[in-house]
């Protein structure tokens, strides 16, 4: 039974109507710390939310409020950020390096933010030191509002899966390694769910792993969302004799197709609709095999569940259901130009998305950004975005702005590669408040790269091998690119998107591939209102100080918000959301 104390913090939030304004609250408490966990049938360790590898999900709904006390019991500092998730006019709580200042260990701080007008897929993970390499990552997953039905049939239930390729060694073993030059190398396994594979082959797998079994019913259609949590590799998805349709993608709802298989890169967040319409004469695996990889070595990466009808009539076996052909370049690249923005369907909103008709804005900014492999600048490893390899200031971006600290960055990213030596910088883009950008991400690496743009989901509207030029652009799809906060660029290739900058703030553009973001390849986009200084939200009342304004921290007893509310457990948040409602309609 929940405490007393827990329902008189109800009785209080009902006495707090107005301020509620309707719309409900959900509380969470997390303790993030290390685990001991064998995934690949070794000891090490992992970082853990509440004790679970990975984390738990936020399952919430458009437009409620999320308030999550984080408490870091690692031994350096923490920050959360939430992949996909718009935080509209409130970057104090990004969770990145230019919003906040760490966490630092034995401190906890309360994050507090609106899902407004946002629905679908998404995850959290860890920002700083790597420490994402060694897990503390979990999904968000966003349902609509009662009043909007979703465009396809309700599903049975909801899958989450998270896949990622996986290391035995610490985050800390790893980012030493990147520093010094070295690369991340073949990955010891690929994981789904925080476990290893399934014995596929007995040359491949040591017998006695765990490995994941997901539990259907004959007949039942699931909602399988799934996430690449990893650091660098593309991971191929594919459940063997099943289809997968296709019906959203990291908040927008997408024309619906099925795929026989779905490459999904690092940082992307895909759902499928996968109905059980086999005859259970067996087992049948859920297949996460690396991409882009030409090495026979890699065969041991590779990620092997179980999906398990409930009248299934043996274990699977045989081979794994075939990956596309590695060496077909544009596949890939034709899959990904395949996925459609359905302009028919109501999302966040009544509204359909397409009444959102990006093709006709006017663009008013124009980046053209390259990245390069990493390279030596002043005798240190550095990966860079037009010549600029970020370096983050003591004092975070925001909140020099929020004190007009000058010095501490720069407005002058330039819009292109310029012929000078490449440097480390602190440099931003200075974006135009309601403006819409145009950026082409040309890939001058070897792998595929994958950029994600905190605060915003932004439109795909082209990618292709070669280089961009102005020409390019009339092969750009205008009417239903789909809108996504991630997308990848092929090696040799380039992909553009375009931006309504209608989200104040300041927010992180940065490559999702971990190595490349480590040694620099990430910049912010300033997003100024300039007419309504009331359009952002205000300096946090807990917020965190550091660098130029550590003078101004108070000690941890006044600065940690609600800390004097009774914890509250998952289960009785979901008692809580339901009674806070109850009171909004009674005040109402």
């Amino acid at each position: 039974m929940p405490s007393s104390g827990f329902f008189n913090l109800v009785i209080l939030l009902c006495s707090l109507g107005v301020a509620l304004g309707g719309d409900p609250y959900v509380f969470f408490d997390w303790t993030v710390s290390y685990v001991t966990a064998s995934p690949l049938g070794v000891k090490q360790q992992v970082i853990g939310i509440n004790g679970e590898f990975p984390g738990p999900i936020l399952n919430v709904t458009t437009n409620w409020n999320v308030v999550i006390n984080v408490k870091n019991h690692l031994d350096e500092p923490l920050l959360l950020t939430w992949n996909g998730i718009q935080h509209r006019k409130n970057s104090w709580q990004d969770g990145v390096s230019g919003t906040n200042c760490p966490i630092q260990a034995g401190w906890n701080w309360t994050y507090e933010f609106q899902v407004k007008d946002q629905i679908g897929s998404f995850f959290y993970f860890p920002s700083l030191n790597f420490q994402r390499a060694s897990g503390g990552y979990g999904g968000i997953t966003i349902n609509n509002r009662a009043v909007i039905p979703l465009p396809f049939a309700v599903p049975d239930a909801d899958i989450t899966l998270f896949i990622t390729d996986w290391y035995t060694k610490s985050h800390k073993e790893l980012r030493k390694d990147v520093e010094s030059g070295t690369s991340l190398g073949i990955p010891d396994g690929v994981l789904i769910n925080g476990i290893g594979p399934f014995r596929f082959d007995e040359g491949l797998i040591k017998g006695g792993n765990p490995f994941l079994t997901v539990n259907v019913e004959q007949g039942k259609t699931y909602r399988f969302r799934v996430h690449n949590v990893g650091i660098s590799t593309s991971l191929n998805f594919r459940i063997q004799n099943h289809n997968l349709l296709l019906v959203e993608t990291e908040g927008s709802y997408t024309v619906q197709q099925n795929y026989a298989n779905m490459d999904i890169h690092v940082g992307q967040s895909f759902s499928f609709l996968v109905t059980m319409d086999q005859n259970a004469s067996s087992d049948y695996y859920i297949v996460a095999s690396p991409r882009f990889v030409n090495s026979s070595s890699w065969a041991r990466a590779t990620g092997v569940a179980i999906l398990h009808y409930s009248n299934s009539q043996g274990p699977a076996s045989g081979p794994l259901p075939d990956p596309p052909n590695d060496y077909d370049a544009y596949f890939s690249m034709n899959q990904a130009r395949s996925i459609r923005w359905n302009v028919s369907a109501g999302a966040a909103r009544p509204n359909p998305q397409g009444s959102f008709k990006y093709g006709e804005i006017t663009v008013t900014d124009v980046y053209v950004i390259l990245n390069r492999p990493a390279e030596l600048i002043n005798g240190k490893w550095r990966t860079t975005l037009n010549g600029i390899s970020y370096l983050p200031p003591s004092t975070p971006l925001k909140l020099a702005q929020q004190f007009n600290i000058s010095g501490v960055y720069k407005l002058d990213f330039p819009t292109k590669l310029m012929n000078r030596p490449a440097k480390v910088d602190t440099s931003l883009i200075n974006g135009t408040f309601k403006g819409f950008m145009e950026i082409i991400f040309q890939n001058n690496d070897s792998t595929v790269q994958n950029y994600h743009l905190d605060g915003y989901a932004f439109f795909v509207v082209g990618m292709d091998i070669g280089v961009w030029t102005e020409n390019s652009r009339s092969t750009y799809n205008k009417w239903d690119g789909v809108a996504r906060s991630t997308t990848q660029v092929f090696p040799g290739a380039w992909t553009a998107i375009l931006v309504p900058l209608d989200n104040s703030g300041i927010w992180n553009l940065r490559a999702q591939n971990l190595d490349s973001w480590y040694l620099g390849q990430e910049v912010y986009v300033s997003v100024v209102n300039t007419e309504v200084d009331q359009s952002e939200a205000p300096l946090p009342d807990n917020i965190i100080y550091c660098g130029l304004l550590s003078s101004l921290q108070k000690d941890q007893a006044q600065r940690v918000k609600f800390s004097s509310a009774p914890s509250i457990s998952r289960s009785s948040s979901t008692i809580l959301v339901m009674l806070i409602i109850a009171c909004g309609a009674f005040i109402g």
